[in-house]
């Protein structure tokens, strides 16, 4: 299947080094957008006989929001998991080919998972906090990483959840149970909980389904914010959101990447018929 990726983001020896070429929406001069965070080549995934992801080849431009979509079913949390190993948690996966951070391929078996995890930090569907403090939750990496100064503690908790927009909303309850906040406040909380280990990569998987429409204007509003820092990958089911938040869109269809490119072209002149078919309500 010929994946037609544009030819400034094709995958050549210069990935092995983490660069590729800029994105068409790279501003002159713009050398973080030259960078390509993340990739993939030929990846293919198995859950014991079944195939999930077929030969994927993409590459992920850093400082970029990259969403995902496609149908229920199709691969997208798969392949979004693929870039931390959380598939290694499912027994009988086993995977081919190649999947690379800042050039390296993490699927190498000499590979420091606990490391790549904080290198590369993921954000569930629903809001996961722990049954502890506000204080603590924000605190939980930063402890296993074994800091244990408590004013170098309390900066990087601040900073973690300013950078989560939260800080103002919090600051004079840290104390309290992190399970008395709302549901956006808790998704924003386990934003701040990855941001606090200073990860190069944010995973976020449907972040704000389970959300009111405000709370997730204010998840989307963060993604724009945060993508000044971070490279941020997420799935999401709603195309609208996607349009919105998103740079660059890969368009899955039973486990293959159909399409994957400028979100605006993708969504105005989509190059296969099956892209289109997708994103006008034809089937999905």
């Amino acid at each position: 299947m010929d994946l037609d990726l544009p030819v400034n983001l094709r995958l050549d020896p210069a990935l092995s080094a983490g660069r590729a070429e800029p994105p068409p929406d790279a501003a002159p001069g713009d050398a973080t957008a030259t960078a390509v965070r993340l990739a993939t080549r030929g990846f293919d995934l198995f859950y014991g006989p079944q195939q999930a992801l077929k030969e994927i080849t993409l590459a992920v431009p850093s400082n970029r929001v990259t969403a995902i979509i496609g149908p229920s079913g199709c691969g997208k949390s798969t392949l979004l998991r693929a870039f931390n190993r959380m598939n290694d948690l499912i027994p009988g996966v086993r995977t081919r080919g190649e999947v690379l951070v800042s050039g390296e391929n993490v699927l190498d078996p000499g590979t420091d998972v606990v490391a790549l995890r904080r290198r590369v930090g993921m954000v569930f569907q629903r809001p996961n906090p722990f049954p502890k403090s506000i204080f603590e939750n924000a605190a939980f990496g930063l402890r296993m990483l074994g800091l244990r100064n408590r004013v170098e503690l309390e900066a990087r908790i601040e900073d973690s959840l300013r950078r989560a927009a939260l800080w103002d909303e919090v600051k004079d309850r840290l104390g309290q149970s992190a399970l008395r906040l709302s549901g956006g406040q808790q998704q924003r909380l386990c934003i701040a909980r990855c941001l606090a280990v200073d990860p190069e990569v944010l995973l976020m998987d449907e972040p704000a389904s389970a959300l009111d429409p405000t709370a997730t204007a204010r998840i989307e509003e963060l993604m724009l914010d945060l993508k000044q820092r971070y490279t941020i990958v997420v799935v999401t089911h709603n195309m609208q959101q996607a349009a919105r938040i998103s740079d660059r869109t890969a368009f899955l269809l039973a486990g293959r990447l159909v399409e994957y490119g400028d979100t605006r072209a993708l969504f105005t002149r989509p190059g296969q018929k099956l892209t289109e078919d997708y994103i006008t309500g034809r089937f999905g």
